[in-house]
């Protein structure tokens, strides 16, 4: 296999989409060093491992070689951008947008290789181009055009305000692929329409369109729902050693090939040949201590991860924790499900009572930490193992 060609291969897995693949390709041949723009909005201060598939990419466009151009938009977020929204996001203030920057940039070189990266603000160029440049990058795109943006078009067929300042935030992200000269922007599936708005503004500029590479939205823990801190479903990269090392045993082996796939740095033939050992019979909890270690010592350090490894097996295995556990998926209210309702549906005791009972003498864990509160509530988005006495274990996923 050829360079170019493993150099694809690798870009392109755990992608959603790349526009164009042949001029990508064409660009690799040629021997160019390639310009990989990713915008980043600081809307929050933390980041979580669904945030770092796009950031994973850029470190293996550094691993290859290129030029990795990590654009905070500290300009455009004070537009605020309304993709996936069905209102006017409210815009930030430029005091929360620096302070939310410098975490950005802190957290995200965990991932990245400080000396290959290139770090940009998009209020070099914007604040610049003042407001007859404005006007004049307005005239380049059509309203029509606009409106088949698909949250803009729901929120105009349904009646909802539209204010005439989110019209400018994708010709805003677009005109950084301009100043930046950009060979390839990468973004999630729901920023399509804003990397497209980009290299039609390249084309208008006289430039080459960039490449557009748009990466999916990582299921969280319960492995439906997109990982959210406010779903609960989360692995933030500040969580301990021993919290980010449990929550990510506690994924479906199915999900683990997902988590492969989108957050590991190994190669596709390293993949690959971890999936003919669990098909040749190898435990897949086994191959999940791989991928929990490698995590863990990227966002901390290897003896960290070594020491998580050990206090898990020792509090789960230990404990005479079975190869196989049950799982069950418990529908709740709003406001999550009480415990032992969940113990009780999940089999684990046979009434709340029992459940209420159990708590009370130390008999039940959750991810082999002791429950001592009655009315505890697992939310919408909960994943864990749940536990009573040594021998009664079930995966909860709440949702």
């Amino acid at each position: 296999m050829s360079k170019v060609q493993e150099a694809l291969d690798l870009i392109a897995r755990g992608t959603d989409e790349i526009i164009k693949l042949e001029d990508l390709e064409a660009r690799l041949s040629a021997g160019k060093t390639l310009r990989v723009k990713v915008g980043f909005d600081p809307t929050a201060p933390d980041l979580h491992l669904g945030h770092t598939v796009i950031i994973n990419k850029m470190r293996q466009f550094q691993d290859l070689g290129h030029t990795v151009v990590f654009l905070i938009g500290d300009f455009t977020g004070m537009i605020g951008d309304p993709t996936g929204k069905n209102i006017t996001r409210k815009p930030l203030t430029r005091d929360e947008v620096q302070a939310n920057a410098e975490t950005y940039a802190q957290q995200v070189f965990k991932i990245l290789d400080r000396e290959k990266t290139e770090i940009r603000f998009n209020s070099e160029w914007l604040n610049e181009l003042g407001s007859e440049g404005m006007i004049r990058l307005a005239a380049k795109y059509t309203v029509a055009r606009m409106l088949e943006r698909d949250d803009f078009e729901k929120r105009y067929k349904g009646g909802e305000p539209i204010a005439v300042h989110e019209f400018l935030y994708p010709l805003a992200q677009g005109y950084d692929s301009v100043a930046l000269e950009a060979d390839v922007e990468m973004g999630g599936t729901d920023q399509k329409f804003n990397l497209l708005v980009g290299r039609h503004l390249q084309q208008q500029s006289g430039q080459k369109p960039q490449i557009i590479i748009t990466l999916p939205l990582l299921e969280g823990l319960d492995g439906v729902q997109k990982m959210s801190k406010s779903l609960g479903n989360y692995v933030g990269i500040t969580d301990a050693p021993d919290e980010m090392f449990g929550k990510l045993m506690s994924i479906s082996d199915e999900l683990m090939w997902r988590y492969f796939d989108l957050l590991s740095f190994r190669s596709n033939a390293e993949l690959e040949a971890l999936r003919a050992r669990v098909a040749a019979g190898d435990n897949p909890r086994d191959i999940k201590f791989l991928l929990c270690e490698e995590l863990v010592t990227r966002f901390h350090d290897a003896p960290a991860a070594e020491r998580a490894r050990e206090n898990f097996i020792a509090r789960f295995r230990g404990g005479a924790m079975p190869d196989e556990i049950p799982e069950k998926t418990l529908e709740a209210g709003s406001d999550g499900i009480g415990i032992a309702a969940a113990l009780s549906q999940c089999g684990l005791t046979s009434s709340n009572s029992e459940a209420f009972r159990m708590i009370k003498q130390g008999g039940v864990k959750i991810d082999g930490a002791k429950v001592s509160d009655r009315s505890l509530m697992l939310e919408p988005g909960f994943t864990g193992i749940l536990q009573v006495g040594k021998r009664k274990f079930c995966k909860a996923h709440v949702r």
